[in-house]
């Protein structure tokens, strides 16, 4: 607990001692239950007891609640012995499961058990996001332009709707552009590296002339291959990418596919070590594409440098996860909520929409 970083949580827990609220909820990636056997998260957890609090700690994973993104995070409710502790979510859609999840917090993951059949929508994928999203170049400098296509799915048709946005915001928005859809600028070796990386599902820069995987999967440089240099006198193909993970890793300057669910939405928008690259064009993703990865709707607005801005997307809760947890304390705060620790949401709760009192009353068990 020294670490300025894990010092963190004794400060959060510190402000929840001098506040007293009636809740509390903390997020925090899985690795809080992975580091030093999980020693963290207990840390967090026997804080709130200790207050007398009652508490509650799930992983939930972002697309489970209608997100081409798998994103898996932690979450610890905690609520006044007077109140009702809120519930954890239950998912709306199905996912495509990509691990993550300590053994020892296996029973905290929030997720209906094995024995039950529930009717889940489909999961989504990269291309439901973004596939109606106009073609822009690695040096875009626009903040706003128009849509050039019409929604090709429900998810973008929400997405770009105003239905769920306050009527002030609506009428000071009538004509709506499309907002921060830029990519972040990589520099000229990067860009000509991207430009060569080829135009197909899971093309990395093993791809690139001068690599060769054994084997086991574990690449390096083909001696019988003249390394190929660009015009800054840098190779092509950089030792980190073949040096990365001990030559193991498909991530350096690899490309998302339409069909796939993206791991997780990062802060940092620089290829070297991720996979975040446009399936056919020669950039990464923009802060759009990345926003309607994390469930913003498009008329958010991001500011400041670009950097910024993918760290304000990136660092956030995906917004549908967060929607069904503020259902869940809502539920909590109005004593509407059952037994057990699970809470199923509302039909068609993923789109963007206000909820009604009827539907709060009337939930499932």
């Amino acid at each position: 607990m020294n670490d300025p970083k894990n010092a963190q949580v004794k400060v959060f827990m510190d402000l929840v001692e001098y506040l007293k609220p009636k809740y509390v909820l903390m997020e925090n990636v899985v690795d809080i239950l992975k580091f030093a056997k999980g020693y963290i998260g207990r840390f967090a957890l026997s804080r709130l007891v200790e207050m007398n609090y009652q508490s509650r700690l799930g992983i939930m994973a972002a697309g489970c609640y209608g997100l081409p993104q798998f994103r898996i995070r932690m979450f610890l409710w905690g609520a006044h012995p007077t109140e009702n502790l809120p519930q954890f979510p239950l998912p709306t859609h199905e996912v495509v499961v990509r691990g993550g999840i300590p053994n020892e917090f296996e029973q905290n993951a929030v997720a209906y058990n094995k024995n039950c059949s529930p009717e889940l929508q489909n999961a989504l994928k990269l291309g439901d996001a973004i596939s109606d999203l106009p073609a822009v170049a690695n040096d875009e400098s626009r903040d706003e332009m128009d849509y050039v296509e019409e929604p090709q799915t429900e998810f973008q048709s929400n997405i770009r709707s105003l239905s769920h946005v306050s009527s002030s915001l609506t009428e000071s928005t009538p004509n709506m552009r499309l907002l921060d859809h830029r990519p972040y600028q990589m520099n000229e070796d990067d860009y000509m590296r991207v430009c060569e990386i080829p135009k197909h599902k899971g093309a990395n820069f093993r791809d690139l002339p001068g690599v060769r995987v054994d084997a086991n999967g574990v690449c390096s440089l083909d001696p019988s291959v003249e390394r190929v240099y660009l015009p800054s006198k840098k190779p092509i193909v950089p030792d980190y990418a073949i040096s990365f993970m001990k030559g193991k890793s498909l991530k350096p300057f690899g490309r998302l596919w339409w069909d796939e669910t993206v791991p997780t939405v990062v802060t940092r928008p620089e290829p070297h070590n991720q996979i975040i690259l446009h399936p056919v064009q020669d950039r990464v993703l923009t802060v759009r594409e990345n926003a309607r990865l994390q469930g913003f709707p498009d008329c958010y607005k991001f500011a400041g440098p670009m950097k910024e801005r993918y760290i304000q997307v990136g660092n956030a809760v995906a917004v549908p996860v967060a929607r069904s947890l503020g259902y869940a304390l809502g539920m909590a705060y109005r004593g509407l909520n059952r037994e057990g620790h699970l809470l199923s949401l509302p039909i068609n709760f993923s789109r963007l929409r206000r909820v009604a009192s009827s539907e709060m009353e009337q939930v499932d068990d």
